[in-house]
């Protein structure tokens, strides 16, 4: 049963990381929870978010994060973690 309610959530968050990544646009703002800014969508690659290299808080390198971070979309990718936890935690291209 646990492995089986496990395999539940993962469904669950495929599914809503698939719904939120069709909200999602090319120069989209991203947020981090505390509101802060972390970048810029330079696109969708895959399972991850490529943002911006050019952006001020890429310090001139493009970075990826995963889609299963952001929490919601409006105007701007709004993230499940702070803006300092992603940039301690995003990948460098």
């Amino acid at each position: 049963m646990r492995q089986g309610s496990m395999a539940a959530r993962e469904n669950a968050r495929a599914d809503l990381a698939s719904g939120l990544s069709t909200k999602l646009a090319e120069n989209m703002e991203v947020l981090g929870a505390d509101g802060q800014h972390v970048g810029v969508i330079d696109h969708i690659e895959g399972a991850s978010i490529e943002l911006k290299k050019d952006d001020p808080a890429a310090h001139g390198r493009h970075h990826f994060i995963p889609l299963d971070w952001v929490a919601s979309v409006d105007q701007a990718a709004r993230l499940n973690l702070s803006a300092e936890d992603a940039w301690n935690r995003w990948t460098a291209a």
